[in-house]
Order: structure tokens, then sequence, then C-alpha cells
């Protein structure tokens, strides 16, 4: 179904727009090599989407999550940005949105001046970034922003865009495979963003 207007579209960082594995994994090693307990990175990068604080709680006591939370992210500069990788159709998922004249948003748990770095390390430029907001709670910056689709790749990507009475579009590129997006009430689902511009000049049509 087209509309008239072009909408504001809204994305997720992590497994959506940029491979951030590479930089994650080397980032919590580095956190392993500093405080000695033993996280496994390669599961924790097999997950990503949730704040932080989740996956920090699996590792550390509950009274020693907000120290390692911010010496994760103190870490995180030196360590993530250089190997994160844009995901295959990223850049020309954002320039067919522009080209109708819409706006584009990113939407992420990750905290909001890591966001930046990735994205501007990318030469990813959307409109506005906003960081720090997870699942249902992303529904407040795509409302703010009047974002009538939202694109990410996890269900809770699915649960905030339901949440913002956006309409979900789901790239099976993160943790969440199609039929757990589907199920997840996703209104769309993608294979990746390579996909996104033929489906979008569909949806203006």
């Amino acid at each position: 179904m087209g509309t008239l207007t072009p909408p504001t579209v809204g994305f997720d960082l992590d497994m959506t727009l940029i491979d951030s594995r590479p930089g994650i994994r080397a980032a919590y090693l580095a956190l392993t090599a500093e405080t000695g307990v033993a996280i496994d990175a390669d599961l924790a990068v097999s997950r990503l989407g949730p704040p932080l604080e989740h996956e920090i709680a699996e590792w550390f006591p509950a009274g020693q999550v907000q120290e390692m939370v911010a010496r994760y992210r103190a870490l995180y500069p030196a360590y993530a940005i250089e190997p994160s990788l844009p995901m295959p159709g990223a850049r020309d998922a954002i320039q067919a949105v522009r080209e109708a004249g819409g706006r584009t948003i990113v939407v992420t748990a990750k905290n909001e001046p890591h966001a930046k770095l990735h994205l501007s390390h990318l030469g990813i430029e959307p409109d506005a970034v906003i960081g720090g907001l997870w699942a249902e709670g992303k529904a407040e910056a795509l409302r703010a922003h009047g974002a009538g689709v939202y694109v990410g790749d996890h269900t809770g990507d699915v649960r905030g865009a339901a949440t913002a009475g956006a309409l979900s579009v789901a790239v099976a590129t993160g943790p969440c495979p199609a039929e757990e997006l589907r199920a997840a009430g996703a209104d769309v689902v993608l294979a990746d963003l390579t996909d996104f511009r033929a489906w979008w000049e569909g949806y203006r049509g």
C-alpha cells in the first residue's frame, strides 16, 4: 500500500545497518583481558539486540554490572569501531528513502555516542540518531520523529514498531530467523537490506 507523503523510516543499528560483531567481540575480549572474567565473546555476539546490561549480567555479579558496563563502554571506541562493517544494502536503503524525499533515523539500544561513532566511521548519514532505547521503548523516538516504518532484525524491534503504530519491516540478518520475526508480528520480512529498495518502491507505489 503506498502513502502520499514519504514517511520517516527508522532503522535499528546492530545487525540491521551494521555488522558490529567483530568490534563487539574485540571489546569483550579486551574486558576479559582486563578483568580476568572469561566472557564467551562468540556467544555474546550471537545474541545482540538487548541492552548491554543484559549481556554483562550474564558474566558478572549484579553488584558489578554497572561498573563493568562503564568499563566496557570506555574500551569500546578503541576496539569496536574499526572492525565493524556496514550490512549489505545498508547504504542503499538509506539512499532509497532519501531519494523519495523521506527522512531516516536510527533508533538503537546502543548508547548514542557509540552509535554515532559507528555511523560516522562508515559514512552512513541518517537524519537523526537516538540511542539507549530497547523493544517497546523504541516507540518513544519513533513517535517523536513521526516514523511510519521501522526496520530491525530482532523481535524487540517488531514490538517497538507495533507499539509506535509503525509498519514493522524485519530483516533476517540478526539473531532472530525469519519465522520467529513473522511469528512476532512483523508486517514484512526481508532476507537482508539488499531487498529493501525493491520493497520500498513497491510500498511507495
